[in-house]
């Protein structure tokens, strides 16, 4: 005989179940101990994000005082994974509260083609859900694993980096659209807003350019010089800021062909950071999952869930046709081959097929990782950066 699987609580073990509803102007709180016929709901508007909290904290306390609650009592609050991160769990988990982040999306909702939807009723929905989680409904919500604090850190390096790359491509673009207007065709590369204080650009056939517009191509100059050099600046000091560990498991990824310095370092501090349990939840975490819908007679593939880290996987899927380029030999490689072998010229296969072999790559590179099994048939590559901290 199996035994009894044990819940997080029984109708015996008072636990009060809070959930907070965030929003700039003010937050609504919504508060349950499974005895009322309803949750109650207050608001909590404090100019700043300490007396905001403590509001909250106040709540919770006189509602224990109220519904005769022991001080001890285990506290459960819940809010929404968003803008406001983590800080909010720290701070209560820190005044000995159990504070839990969970996807927003996971939370289930009424399928009417109109329902109403109110801070107040969201509040309600909320701690609901995370009262049937805590019965053991895992399928009511779906918490969110808090970084540290050293690792959220982190990986705002390789965020920054990937902003300040997008912004030169923006500028760059803003110059070269603002030449096409006066007919000039030329290069924004190099030494730009040095030819256009000396006169040398011109428009359509050798006329001067504007005087107004010469002076805001001289300031998109300007601007375009201070982010490539805090890019530069960026690029030349991220290594030292990450730890001994994210150093290690980043030359161990470099090693492989078809992994860089780039992509290492976004793997480690955008994925590899945490631990996984299994191969699935190595794939869910990246979004290249598939999403099937079979109700009935309905079959449709709906493609791959594309839930949790874009940036991942974005990077997973460029990194696959890498892999492709440079691990030809791989058991990988070949897997691929053989999928795609007679489809000729059916690009369209191939980009869905590339989606599974990115899967297996992020699965194959966490095993690497995990318990140094090097993949069948992969090359290494002397790895040349220094990535040791000065």
């Amino acid at each position: 005989m199996q035994p009894t699987r044990v819940q997080d609580f029984t109708r015996d073990e008072e636990v009060l179940a809070v959930s907070l509803e965030l929003a700039s102007k003010s937050w609504k709180v919504g508060l349950d101990d499974g005895k009322r016929n309803s949750p109650a709901v207050h608001g909590v508007d404090h100019a700043t994000p300490e007396g905001r909290l403590e509001e909250a904290i106040a709540l919770i306390e006189k509602a224990k005082r109220k519904w005769g609650l022991a001080p001890g009592v285990r506290v459960v609050v819940v809010y929404e994974a968003g803008q406001d991160g983590f800080w909010i769990q720290r701070a209560l988990s820190e005044r000995g509260y159990e504070a839990l982040v969970v996807d927003a999306a996971s939370i289930p909702v009424e399928r009417r083609a109109r329902r109403a939807k109110t801070d107040r009723l969201d509040a309600i929905r909320l701690v609901l859900a995370l009262r049937a989680w805590l019965r053991g409904e895992r399928d009511r919500m779906k918490v969110v694993r808090v970084l540290a604090v050293e690792a959220e850190g982190q990986r705002h390096l390789v965020r920054e980096r990937g902003t300040l790359q997008k912004e030169i491509g923006q500028h760059r673009d803003r110059l070269r659209k603002l030449l096409s207007t006066v007919g000039c065709w030329g290069s924004v590369e190099g030494d730009l807003r040095g030819r256009l204080e000396r006169g040398e650009v011109k428009g359509y056939g050798g006329s001067a350019l504007p005087e107004q517009l010469r002076e805001r191509l001289v300031r998109e100059c300007a601007r375009l010089t201070q982010v490539e050099k805090q890019l530069a600046q960026l690029e030349k000091t991220l290594p030292e800021q990450l730890t001994e560990a994210a150093r290690q498991r980043m030359v161990q990824l470099m090693q492989l062909k078809a992994i860089g310095p780039v992509g290492a370092q976004r793997l480690q501090l955008e994925l590899f950071w945490r631990q996984f349990a299994n191969r699935r939840e190595v794939g869910a975490c990246v979004g290249l999952v598939p999403q099937p819908y079979d109700s009935g007679e309905s079959r449709v593939d709906q493609g791959i869930s594309k839930a949790g880290n874009r940036r991942v996987r974005a990077l997973l899927i460029e990194m696959a046709w890498m892999w492709l380029r440079w691990q030809p030999h791989s058991e990988l490689a070949q897997w691929f081959a053989q999928r795609t072998r007679g489809i000729g010229s059916n690009k369209r296969s191939k980009r869905i097929a590339i989606v599974a072999v990115a899967r297996r790559l992020a699965i194959l590179l966490w095993r690497y990782l995990k318990d140094g099994v090097l993949p069948k048939g992969v090359e290494l590559k002397p790895v040349k950066l220094t990535l040791k901290a000065a």
